[in-house]
């Protein structure tokens, strides 16, 4: 005998966006740690490495396969938290369109709307994932600034000895050093990344359907769309970014702008691209891995939560 399900409570749709958007956040760690890992050496070191094999093989050579997972437990905080506040604020930024919209509580929107949702959304994540993203950023780099002679070959790697350093020199506010260009890439960039997403979605859906009722492989390759939506608009926004947060670690400080202007007269345009290459083949497993994980999990917690 079927059960009717019951209407859910705002706070426990909440508990459930926020779960949702953690186990997405996990997945995507899990999924595209090494190609992150890749792009991060190649923005911050472009002359280090000319390409993504030479980077892949040096990075192999010099320390094996753990050095592609450096950084994976600030990447799972930084993941966890971001996806987790994300999702959350973006369910909440969707209930707050329909408001302004003057839209019943239970209409769909357009996807230009929770395109727009999501943009909304990213200011929240933003602040979750800066002090996790700068960490996680100077792992990764950690060996390239020890070769170029940045940093002294003796300084301790580990998440926490990167904290207490970052909190010893500049305090807690050291940690979000790069907030400005992180904000720049998450609002433009999640106005991408669910406009992508649900765009990718309205193309799978077939008369008579709902989105809701997509399978795992259109969702996957809807979330790997979105992903790669994202990382074509904002990507030297990003590079920008991970210079600011690494270089920082030697006590080199510069805004987004100034950064952006050196990078770009002393390196040239393409600096500014810098592993773009295995940032975009990342994009489609790790984003369609999110949001796959993200949805099940979404629609078993609200189909146990409605029974």
């Amino acid at each position: 005998m079927s059960l009717d399900k019951k209407p859910l409570g705002a706070t426990v749709q909440a508990a459930i966006d926020l779960s949702s958007g953690a186990i997405g956040g996990v997945a995507c760690v899990y999924t595209g740690q090494p190609f992150d890992t890749v792009k991060v050496k190649m923005q911050t070191f472009p002359n280090m490495y000319r390409n993504v094999v030479e980077c892949v093989t040096k990075t192999y050579r010099d320390r094996g396969v753990r050095a592609f997972y450096q950084g994976t437990t600030p990447a799972l905080m930084a993941h966890i938290s971001e996806n987790a506040v994300l999702f959350l604020s973006y369910g909440f930024c969707q209930r707050v369109v329909r408001n302004l919209s003057g839209m019943d509580s239970k209409a769909d929107l357009s996807d230009l709307q929770k395109a727009a949702s999501g943009s909304f959304a990213s200011v929240f994540a933003s602040l979750a994932i800066c002090p996790t993203e700068l960490v996680k950023c100077r792992m990764q780099a950690m060996h390239e600034m020890k070769m170029s002679g940045k940093l002294a070959e003796g300084h301790p790697s580990t998440v926490w000895t990167v904290i207490k350093s970052v909190l010893k020199t500049d305090g807690p506010l050291g940690l979000y050093q790069g907030l400005s260009s992180t904000l720049m890439r998450e609002m433009p960039g999640y106005f991408f990344f669910f406009g992508g997403y649900e765009l990718g979605r309205t193309f799978f859906t077939q008369a008579g359907q709902t989105k809701d009722q997509l399978g795992p492989i259109p969702l996957m390759v809807s979330g790997g769309f979105g992903g790669a939506c994202l990382w074509i608009a904002v990507y030297p926004i990003d590079c920008v970014k991970s210079r600011i947060q690494v270089l920082s670690m030697a006590g080199q400080q510069a805004g987004f702008f100034s950064t952006f202007r050196n990078i770009f007269m002393k390196e040239g345009i393409k600096a500014i691209y810098s592993g773009l290459t295995p940032t975009m083949i990342r994009a489609f497993p790790a984003n369609g891995a999110l949001f796959l994980a993200y949805e099940l999990s979404r629609r078993a917690m609200m189909n146990h939560m409605s029974n």
